[in-house]
């Protein structure tokens, strides 16, 4: 039979109960007694050769009857014993045993309803007092305030746990956010091979191990090949041993240890935040036992340790923030001294780049897209612009693995395999990108990471590794990480940017409200005023006809001339008042929008204005026109102007060519009317548009320059947009895009 790996569960080792082992090392003993009624309810078998008690027999039994000796030497602290998750260490006592006077070292702990008394046999030659340990102490601290680095902090504690166990190998640990660990320092004698800078897989510590090293800080197993000794209770419950000293470990654990050549070994715990950050771990080619007065003293030197080094990161992590400050501060000072804060960013690359350690950077808008640096190319990095659009809810979004959580950048890994990014608007979908290329790094691994299964009995079984040889990894489509301080110094760009934007926000609203307040005043004014001119000049245009008509016989051929200029003055004056009037009535008047055949209506426009050109030639190309949701009467004024213009500008033409059609995109339904007029020159398109505006004399083509205007204001007041493309005596073309309302409803 083939055994399948991904048959087997790997997550069976992270659900061993180690914590409930039921059976403890055999070099001590362990009494539980219940603190309600204080009898003994568990005990480990070795007190039948320690003490000559029979467990079965004194198993339910008041804990002072079976013992009084311990009794009376731990009655305060068995009654109050310590909150769980924490083991009270007593004192040593000499105990008549089976065997001899032999003198034991005291714990006291908690174990639910439960006080638990373990008493564990002191090593010969044991260091029996603190002050014995107190000079390697000392030094240690003195040494750690000279220390130069954090890899010398790292091999300071390496060597003085050793010296004062005196362990063949000491290592320090170090976990990765995956609970990798890394030995980054070592300290040993020729007893067992160096580990120093390999890496071992989050497997070799499961999950729950894991848990009980941040829970309980100490552990020792002082022979790997010794024989468990079991608990007896008549509770059917197992005893939780998570704050024990003695508690038995896992075979697969023991196993491990074979395997590694090392038949003794003493963990510590390096807790940061009352986070586990690594291990202080000691290893022994032959079995050793370690007494607990220098257990407790390596326990104080690596909680030092600990304080010493999260200081010393603190203060590094200070540095930068201090160096990238001034970087920030100059990238504001930029973005302050421009119109648009994002001119202050992509014209200052290299402090942009800077700010996050990165070797390329974009900034990029719903419109916009500015590569600075080593970026992929402008394509790549607007998909990946949408892709971080819509699956990224995050400020600030950070990996040095991209090709990992978005495949299609494995296509450009040199250039892009670390994204750092910040969003500036979710409604805007803005965002400013930093890159990192590839690092390929040889990761030397403690052995082959992956566990071996083995068929045993016809079952699979995982199997610790039996190998220790130096196993290489080539680590591909991975940047350098990005560091805290750098993934700070963005949020706090951003939080700067997202507050120039909302400065320019309410400074717009405002300036808006002015506009809005200032336009309706301005529209009430020109309809009133043009209203009230309307009569003037009518009356203008009728007395100057009734006087040319009735006292044009007595008039000289200068004066008919003069009141002829007054008419023609007149009337266009009325005219302008009439368009004026309109235009302002543009904002006034709600629309009511339906459905509008657009071909019908061209073609009707269309007739309307030929009766006025009779004798033109015009070639008229009327493509489709599909219907549009308008307000009819005004959007047949749109192409109104629109045509009536195409005809004048085109009347130098011997022959007119007028095309009118349509196009879709994105969804807008865009019209045009294009002609072979006399067309505009382009650089005079900002004025195309403007009330008032003319680019041809009058003399030449009369008109009042509100038609475009109204255009412009029917055209957006429908959410749509107009626009106009021109070469000088070649013809011009008008486009008016409206939305369009099969894409809405089918989004809908």
């Amino acid at each position: 039979m083939t055994l399948q790996t991904q048959d087997i569960d790997l997550t069976a080792c992270d659900r061993e109960p180690i914590h409930i082992p039921g059976s403890i090392q055999p070099h001590g003993i362990l009494l539980a007694l219940r603190l309600s009624d204080r009898t003994l309810a568990y005990a480990s078998a070795n007190v039948a050769d320690i003490f000559g008690l029979d467990p079965a027999a004194i198993l339910g039994r008041p804990f002072a009857e079976v013992l009084p000796v311990l009794t009376r030497e731990f009655e305060a602290p068995l009654a109050d014993p310590p909150l769980a998750g924490t083991t009270r260490y007593l004192r040593t006592i000499g105990l008549a045993t089976a065997t001899g006077q032999r003198a034991y070292e005291a714990a006291v702990s908690r174990s639910g309803d439960y006080a638990v008394l373990e008493l564990e046999e002191t090593p010969p030659d044991s260091v029996s007092s603190l002050d014995s340990l107190y000079p390697t102490l000392r030094r240690f601290v003195e040494q750690l305030q000279g220390a130069s680095s954090i890899d010398s902090l790292y091999h300071l504690a390496a060597q003085d746990v050793r010296r004062m166990t005196g362990f063949d190998r000491v290592l320090i640990y170090r976990f990765d956010e995956h609970w990798n660990g890394t030995v980054v320092a070592e300290d040993r004698n020729e007893a067992l091979p160096s580990y120093l800078d390999l890496r071992f897989p989050a497997s070799d510590i499961p999950a729950q191990a894991r848990e009980l090293y941040r829970r309980n800080r100490l552990r020792i197993i002082s022979d790997a090949n010794y024989t468990p000794v079991p608990i007896q209770s008549r509770d059917p419950a197992p005893l939780d041993l998570s704050d024990s000293v003695l508690r038995s470990v896992s075979p697969v654990h023991l196993e491990y240890m074979r395997n590694m050549g090392t038949l003794a070994s003493m963990s510590i715990s390096i807790l940061r935040d009352g986070r586990l950050w690594g291990l202080i771990s000691c290893h022994s080619k032959e079995p050793k036992r370690v007494s607990l007065q220098v257990r407790n003293a390596c326990d104080f030197l690596t909680q030092i340790f600990s304080l010493q080094l999260e200081a010393r990161e603190n203060t590094s992590l200070a540095e930068n923030r201090v160096r990238l400050g001034t970087v920030q501060t100059r990238l504001l000072a930029h973005m302050a001294a421009e119109e648009h804060f994002i001119a202050g960013l992509v014209n200052h690359p290299d402090d942009l780049m800077l700010l996050a350690g990165a070797q390329g950077a974009a900034v990029l808008t719903q419109d916009h897209c500015w590569c600075l640096g080593q970026t992929p190319g402008e394509e790549k990095v607007r998909a990946l612009f949408g892709w971080l659009s819509r699956h990224s809810q995050e400020d600030v979004f950070a990996t040095d693995s991209l090709s990992q959580v978005f495949p299609a950048a494995k296509a450009y890994t040199d250039q892009a395999s670390g994204l750092l990014a910040i969003s500036i608007s979710k409604a805007q979908s803005s965002y400013v990108l930093w890159f990192r290329p590839e690092a390929v790094q040889t990761v030397k691994w403690g052995g082959n990471p992956q566990k071996p299964v083995q068929e045993e009995a016809g079952t699979a079984r995982l199997h610790p590794r039996r190998s220790f040889e130096i196993w290489k990894e080539t680590v591909r489509e991975r940047s350098l990480p990005w560091d805290r301080s750098e993934i700070e110094a963005v949020r706090e760009l951003r939080h700067a940017i997202v507050g120039i934007v909302l400065r320019r926000a309410e400074e717009l609203a405002s300036i808006s409200e002015e506009l809005r307040r200032s336009n309706k005043e301005l529209e009430a004014f020109s309809y009133s005023v043009s209203h009230d001119l309307r009569a003037p000049f009518r009356h203008i245009v009728g007395y100057s006809e009734l006087l040319k008509k009735q006292e044009g016989s007595d008039l000289s051929e200068k004066g008919r001339r003069y009141v002829d200029t007054i008419i023609d003055s007149a009337y266009t004056a009325g005219t302008l008042v009439d368009n004026l009037l309109r235009f302002s009535q543009m904002g006034r008047t709600a629309l009511k929008p339906r459905r509008v055949d657009v071909h019908r209506m061209i073609d009707e426009v269309r007739q309307q204005l030929m009766a006025h050109a009779a004798g033109r030639r015009v070639d008229w190309v009327i493509g489709d026109l599909p219907e549009v949701t308008a307000d009819p009467v005004l959007i047949r004024l749109v192409f109104e102007n629109l045509l009536d213009n195409a005809l004048k500008y085109t009347r130098p033409r011997e022959k007119a060519r007028i095309e009118i059609g349509s196009t879709r995109n994105d969804g807008e339904k865009v019209f045009f009317v294009r002609d072979n007029g006399v067309g505009f020159d382009m650089k005079y398109i900002d004025k195309l548009f403007g009330v008032f505006q003319r680019l041809h004399r009058m003399e030449d083509f009369e008109g009042t320059g509100i038609g475009l205007a109204n255009v412009r204001r029917i055209v957006e007041r429908h959410g749509g947009r107009a626009w106009a493309e021109g070469t000088l005596n070649r013809g011009a073309a008008f486009f008016v895009a409206l939305p369009d309302e099969t894409k809405t409803e089918g989004a809908a």
